[in-house]
């Protein structure tokens, strides 16, 4: 049973907000802030008003069910409407409560993904080439805005490594769930005797954060700045525009090298590093605050194998919910990404609505 009042305030902030961005008053640093809030609560708000609304329908209908006056058709009617109600305030129930579950406060963020080949060699990288373009098709289909910050390739088209940032609505709240190995069971376009092989990915979902989420020192910073390697002949870059930052406190290192400006090297760089030491501050946060998020699901454990991608069988299989999709080739294209997607969030709402119990 949800507490009345939560109902009640979720619909008196509502209405506040509404008063407050229609006056035209709102501070500029605040109203996108405040209209995207607004938003949020504009999915939820019907239901809310249903939600307090039931109680008085409720007594009505009871009120004609205990009068001995009425009619037995009056009766069954105010039955049957009795019963709709009951099954309507459990889903309302069940959609206030995912909506009041504490959010995580990256996920109206923007994110950095990385994709590592990891075991299988030359096919490993082919399979990280894959990934890519998988999450290539899952943002032109969702209209999100992609940008490839580095990429390092490999023979026969295939990816070492590859990073890239996502833009949109709420991008980290769905694309966290990507974290962790992937794994590729396929023949070879080399195998001769037609054994299938496996071979794994490495996928990181970073929040993409700005200057305000983490404050970075200059002088925890060490700056290199070195030749880019290149192809040869008029590829290779003569002026000393690659950089590698690293970040003394953490030890983390980005190095970047695809721009032919030094500058735009630096502030690629800097991109990552903020992610990557703000996503390890976090991580040591989470594990220091409880063991439990350790069972829930899209906490970036890059080690947790995820997923595996069957081609013989024309399967994905999420092992975290243990649930299998036998269209592997409308998965890789995009086309039922967000199917596998919708269960991983009910089972991790499911996993915090069960700890709210406890």
């Amino acid at each position: 049973m949800i507490p009345i009042q939560k109902v009640k305030d979720i619909i008196v902030r509502h209405d506040n907000l509404e008063k407050e961005l229609s006056s035209g008053k709102v501070d500029t640093k605040l109203f996108a802030k405040k209209s995207k809030e607004y938003s949020n609560l504009g999915n939820i708000i019907l239901i809310a008003k249903e939600y307090i609304n039931f109680e008085n329908e409720k007594k009505g209908l009871e009120q004609i069910l205990e009068d001995k006056n009425n009619d037995s058709e009056m009766i069954e009617m105010a039955k049957r409407d009795l019963n709709e109600m009951e099954s309507k305030k459990i889903k309302y129930e069940n959609e206030l409560k995912i909506f009041l579950l504490p959010k995580d406060e990256d996920d109206d963020k923007n994110a950095i993904i990385e994709i590592r080949a990891g075991t299988g060699g030359l096919e490993a990288s082919l399979f990280c080439a894959d990934l890519f373009k998988m999450y290539e098709k899952v943002c032109s289909k969702k209209k999100w805005q992609l940008e490839l910050i580095n990429i390092s390739k490999s023979e026969a088209g295939g990816f070492k490594e590859v990073i890239f940032s996502v833009s949109g609505n709420d991008i980290y709240s769905y694309l966290k769930y990507e974290s962790g190995v992937h794994r590729v069971q396929r023949i070879p376009k080399t195998e001769t005797q037609g054994r299938v092989h496996t071979s794994a990915a490495t996928v990181a979902v970073l929040p993409e954060v700005e200057d305000v989420d983490i404050q970075i020192k200059e002088s925890d910073l060490r700056i290199d700045v070195f030749r880019a390697g290149g192809p040869g002949g008029q590829s290779v870059n003569t002026t000393d525009s690659a950089v590698r930052i690293t970040h003394i406190p953490s030890g983390v290192v980005v190095s970047q090298q695809d721009e032919k400006s030094q500058h735009k090297n630096k502030a690629k760089a800097l991109k990552i590093l903020r992610s990557r030491v703000y996503e390890a501050e976090k991580r040591k946060k989470d594990l220091e605050r409880s063991s439990n998020r350790r069972s829930q699901i899209g906490t970036g454990d890059r080690s947790e194998r995820i997923r595996t991608y069957n081609f013989p069988q024309g399967r994905v299989t999420d092992h975290r919910i243990n649930l299998t999709l036998h269209k592997l080739d409308e998965f890789l294209s995009g086309e039922i990404h967000e199917e596998m997607n919708q269960e991983l969030r009910l089972k991790d709402q499911n996993i915090k609505l069960e700890s709210l119990k406890q």
